[in-house]
């Protein structure tokens, strides 16, 4: 059958996703800058041989498990089976580029994962933390531009133009600990998108 895994490639991504997830464990607990392969090999229930079969460092396996949580939020964001689309969209009248229904999810993804986020934006250079960030953000994003219907010309503007304002809001956040609640969030990209004013919602 196309597609499918043999035993050794299903053997390996299993094992990948382990030290991802033995990771993130570690990461919630000491930081990243501390946490040594010992450390990673013991906690995944691997041995060092097959942690370098896979990465070279741990920064490789930082940039892997980046890429895992994303993987996650996206599937999560969208659900089985909607084929790449936000499902039930509001009517035009009723949407907004930014709204809780689509910015609380992408909020409540970083805050589970502020330490894994924080560790990269220390590393900014290798890891490029904010390509992660700003490619969950036009998943958000732009599927609503297109219900909009957004001329093609104009698009690519409007995306950069959110993406960039809502990142460096998001980003402050994450380094500030995710002190504030969502609402908090959203309330102020309101007052940024609108040049201080929030319409009262209906």
């Amino acid at each position: 059958m196309a597609g499918k895994l043999n035993k050794h490639e299903s053997k390996y991504f299993n094992t990948a996703r382990l030290m991802n997830q033995a990771l993130i464990q570690l990461i919630g607990k000491k930081e990243y800058s501390f946490i040594t392969v010992k450390d990673l090999c013991n906690k995944a229930g691997v041995n060092r041989s097959t942690f370098y079969l896979h990465y070279e460092t741990m920064d490789d396996l930082l940039g892997e498990t980046l890429a895992y949580t994303s993987k996650q939020f996206k599937e999560k964001f969208y659900g089985q089976g909607s084929n790449g689309e936000i499902n039930n969209l509001n009517p035009l009248d009723d949407m907004l580029l930014i709204s809780p229904k689509y910015l609380y999810p992408y909020l409540n993804y970083l805050r589970e994962n502020q330490k894994l986020y924080l560790a990269a934006m220390e590393n900014i250079d290798i890891f490029k933390a904010d390509e992660y960030t700003d490619n969950a953000l036009k998943e958000i994003i732009f599927p609503i531009l297109e219900k909009y219907r957004v001329d093609e010309s104009e698009k690519k503007y409007m995306l950069a133009y959110y993406i960039s304002g809502t990142h460096a809001v998001v980003s402050e956040w994450v380094k500030n600990g995710c002190k504030e609640d969502n609402e908090f969030i959203y309330k102020l990209l309101l007052k940024l998108i609108f040049n201080g004013k929030i319409e009262s919602e209906k």
